[in-house]
């Protein structure tokens, strides 16, 4: 089965090829949901999720898990059509009944547009927490170096504050310290802030050194080299975070207990911010955006079947000619993407969930709420109480590794969904070579679009949030169009059961709620 690694786009020359039977070698051909968690556990998991954990607590446990495991039975469901049709997300969403332009696009195609302007600007809020994780770990200047020593002393002194009573912190002592070192570091560079110290550029240097390096690799890149790096980058934070979760349980301060655990699990909302609680905190707010884009959100389920094409499911099971041998093939090559689905929901709600554990044990109880310039040096935190002095370097290194991926991976499948709507809505050419043409110049394009977008408004995390209302406003909508496919774009031969049946509107119907909440409380609040 490696052909189908190396399958590139819907486009080729069919190839039928029989499906796996056995688990091990279905799991050999398993990969699309593994480019989409490299997707998914960065912008959704480290920042989003722990920003609402940070202000929320405990409480909004259960909205996360939810957001992870409700979302999996649509994009089934469009992976489904994808492989009995052959067909892309966009043209799929083209067929759903509504308002279109003739020759232009439906409804949801064009929103899918202004979404996508929402979703690249996540991207330029991903590839400033890059700079910023890089430059904390490696300051390109001198300036740079000043002021991580001051940020830092900052946010441990706030650490500090909720230090355990047998050890001591003299408070004021360390505040005139800091203030001190402020006034120095004014006179030493020149600042004429008057409140704070204005932030070197060095987060900005080396985002641009990144966006360069991406568009170079994602120019030449190609199906195997996207999974496997995604792939990698994932795995390799998300065993050092459960191991940070693991040893905290140590921490008698900072460790989740059980009655802590479970009572998140209880359907309520937070009934106020805490007394260590940010000023700016808004956890509904932020818990809709961050239900928007944990798990599969609305990118992900748009983008998820044009994997599966790339993998080459489609092109195995072949064109529909009614045969038993088609069938075979297509109810075995379901049965994969299921597994895919499937197995990379758990990686992710996993992931997912520890990650909203630390934001609520720690940057809850702390009160620090990850924010501007100094969102990575906060979400560090939480890798105070295990890791101590070592902290920095652990998390930067994690930190960087989801944002990468994410970067990365979002990056390469924008590039193939905009080719596919600019065919869509006919600005190019639909054949072939024209897609695969433009996939390789946006590829290159898109990571120096987010580049710009970062410098023109550097707040990473208030980016990734504005694309979770812009992807919770849609869900509905592919909510909608997953129950079109199911009762007017599926064979008879392969239709769910009554479960599954079941299972779906239960999705749809949470996907409206988060919806119709989401234009709510942005919108008419």
């Amino acid at each position: 089965m490696t052909e189908s690694a190396e399958t590139r786009g819907a486009n080729a020359p069919r190839l039928t090829v029989d499906p796996p039977t056995r688990l091990f070698a279905i799991i050999r051909c398993i990969g699309p949901g593994l480019i989409v968690a490299g997707s998914i556990v960065g912008s959704g998991e480290l920042i989003a999720t722990t920003k609402t954990g940070a202000e929320a607590g405990f409480s909004l446990l259960w909205l996360i898990i939810l957001g992870c495991v409700v979302k999996v039975f649509a994009q089934i469901e469009f992976g489904r059509y994808a492989i009995v049709s052959g067909k892309t997300t966009l043209r799929a969403l083209d067929e759903v009944p509504g308002p279109r332009i003739r020759g232009r696009g439906n409804w949801l195609v064009w929103y899918w547009v202004l979404m996508w302007i929402a979703s690249i600007s996540q991207l330029g809020g991903i590839v400033g927490g890059v700079g910023q994780s890089l430059a904390i770990s490696l300051p390109l200047t001198e300036r740079g170096a000043d002021y991580n020593e001051i940020a830092d002393a900052e946010t441990l002194l706030q650490f500090q504050r909720y230090a355990p009573d047998d050890v001591a912190v003299d408070v004021s002592a360390a505040e005139q310290q800091i203030a001190t070192s402020k006034q120095t570091y004014r006179e030493r560079h020149q600042d004429t802030t008057r409140d704070g110290i204005s932030a070197p550029n060095d987060a900005a240097i080396w985002a641009v050194v990144v966006a360069i390096l991406t568009s170079v690799v994602l120019w030449v890149g190609r199906y195997g080299l996207i999974q496997s790096l995604s792939t990698i980058l994932v795995a390799s934070f998300t065993l050092l975070t459960i191991t940070n979760l693991f040893f905290l349980q140590d921490q008698p301060d900072f460790r989740v207990s059980l009655s802590e655990f479970f009572s998140g699990l209880q359907f309520h909302l937070p009934a106020s911010q805490g007394e260590n609680a940010s000023t700016t905190a808004r956890p509904i707010g932020t818990a809709l955006a961050t239900f928007g884009i944990i798990g599969v959100g609305a990118a992900e389920l748009v983008v998820y079947p044009y994997w599966c094409l790339e993998k080459g499911y489609a092109r195995f099971v072949g064109r529909d000619d009614g045969s038993p041998e088609w069938l075979q093939r297509a109810a075995g090559w379901m049965r994969v993407m299921r597994v895919d689905a499937w197995g990379a929901m758990i990686v992710y709600t996993f992931a997912t969930v520890i990650f909203y554990l630390l934001g609520a044990a720690i940057l809850h109880r702390v009160g620090l709420n990850p924010e501007k310039d100094n969102m990575v040096r906060t979400l560090a935190v939480m890798f105070v109480p295990v890791f101590s002095q070592w902290a920095s370097a652990v998390f930067l290194f994690g930190a960087f590794a989801v944002l990468y991926s994410t970067f990365f991976v979002a990056n390469a499948s924008h590039a193939r969904t905009f080719s596919d709507a600019m065919c869509v809505v006919g600005l190019i050419g639909d054949d072939p070579q024209t897609r695969e043409k433009w996939i390789r110049w946006l590829s290159g394009a898109f990571p120096l679009l987010c580049l710009l977008i970062y410098l023109a408004f550097p707040a990473p995390a208030q980016l990734v949030l504005l694309s979770g209302v812009a992807q919770g406003v849609m869900l509905p909508m592919l909510a909608a169009a997953a129950l079109y496919f199911r009762y007017h774009r599926s064979r008879a031969e392969l239709t769910p059961g009554v479960l599954w049946d079941i299972m779906l509107w239960l999705s749809a119907a949470a996907m409206l709620v988060t919806g119709a909440w989401t234009v709510a409380e942005k919108f008419l609040g």
